[in-house]
Formats: C-alpha cells, structure tokens, sequence
C-alpha cells in the first residue's frame, strides 16, 4: 500500500500558481526553500525577497511561479490536504465496521506524518508544522469568496466530506455530520498548535495517540447521542 501511495504524483488546481512549480528545479527549490523558511520564521516575516536572496535568484523569477506568499501558502495547504484524502481513502475504503472506519479517519487526520513521505521531495515534517500553524491564514482572508470559487479550498472539503460521511453511515438520522467534521478537524489543528504554544488550552501535551481518541470519542459520543 505504501509502495502504490508513494508512486502516486499529487495533482493540484492550476489556479494556485502563475507556472507548475514541480516542472523545473527552480520551481521545486522554491517550494523546498519556502517551506523550510516558513516552518522557522512564519508566514508574517516571510518575502520572496528574502527567499530570492537564499536561492541566489532574483524575486522576479519567483513571481513567474507564484503571484503572492498568500497563493504559495494555498499551494502548500492544498498540496496537505490532497495527501491526507489520498491516506484516508487508501485506509478507510476496506474497513467494514464504521466505528472502526472512524477510528482510523481520526488517527490518519491527527498523525498523517506516520505514513510513506517519498511522494514528495518535500520536508514532510516543515509541511505538518505550517499546516498547523499557518493554514487558517489560507481562508481568514477578504479573498476568500473569489479564491472559493475557484476552486482552491476544495482539497480540504474533499477531507471534510470523507469524515461527514461516515459520520453518516454510523447515523444515518445526524442533521449535523458537515459541522462535526468541519469542526473537529480544524479543532484537532488548534490543539496541537495550543499543546505546542499556550498549553493551558489543551490537556493533550501533543500526544497524537491521545489526540485521535479523544476526538474519536467526542465524535462518537455525538453520533451516538
């Protein structure tokens, strides 16, 4: 299984970029560099000056692949959530018993480092730590109704669906499977980013194994009321 997700080129909306990064070496340092800058200095800090000083190129030949920071950001954050369908799809799609379909749902969203990163040449781990930290700066934005209709969110309401879904077939008569997975997946997002900076909010210490119970049971305990 690992073999056939590893073999597998992740495809993303055209609308992202001014030229497909993945199709030069330019492109794919630019997104390796970035990644690595974000991960360390945040989006806010972060230039395409700044990251054209550490390629030795100039900011114009990374305007040619992306418009803005914000749209590099998108790709990343698309580039997340296409690998995490492909995951749940892959470890969902053959399990029979739905509360178990869940427990692996919730394990595969929460601990998504776990599994084969040679799909990538990007730092697997840089990729989780911005999608924590950066990725509701993707859509707490004035663009977001224009960015919506193009299509450039849908990565991760694929993600959401695949969860309401089983929701679903666990309890067919649950009026609210679209906000309970919604919510619980940026929810598992804040608490590893709370765990990690204002622990006081959490009670998981960033312990993933606890992270996906507790949010298997919360989710449980909803669909079963």
């Amino acid at each position: 299984m690992d073999n056939l997700l590893s073999s597998i080129k992740i495809e993303l909306n055209p609308h992202l970029f001014q030229k497909d990064p993945d199709s030069s070496e330019l492109g794919r340092k630019i997104l390796s560099k970035s990644l690595e800058m974000i991960d360390d200095m945040g989006l806010e800090n972060f230039t395409f000056g700044k990251l054209a000083k550490a390629l030795c190129t100039t900011e114009s030949s990374i305007y040619r692949y992306f418009e803005s920071k914000h749209k590099l950001l998108l790709y990343f954050y698309n580039w997340y959530w296409s690998w995490i369908d492909l995951q749940l799809a892959f470890h969902t799609n053959n399990l029979s018993n739905t509360d178990s379909k869940l427990k692996r749902a919730i394990e595969v969203i929460c601990k998504p480092d776990s599994e084969d990163k040679s799909i990538s040449a990007l730092n697997f781990q840089q990729l989780v730590n911005i999608v924590i930290s950066e990725s509701s700066k993707a859509y707490l934005t004035k663009e977001v109704d224009k960015e919506n209709q193009f299509g450039l969110f849908l990565t991760f309401k694929k993600v959401s669906k695949r969860l309401a879904d089983i929701m679903t077939e666990i309890n067919p008569e649950f009026s609210y499977a679209n906000t309970l997975a919604s919510t619980s997946i940026v929810g598992i997002l804040h608490q590893q980013y709370f765990a990690l900076h204002m622990p006081s909010l959490s009670d998981i210490q960033y312990d993933r194994d606890e992270l996906s119970n507790v949010f298997y049971q919360i989710i449980l305990k909803n669909l079963k009321n």
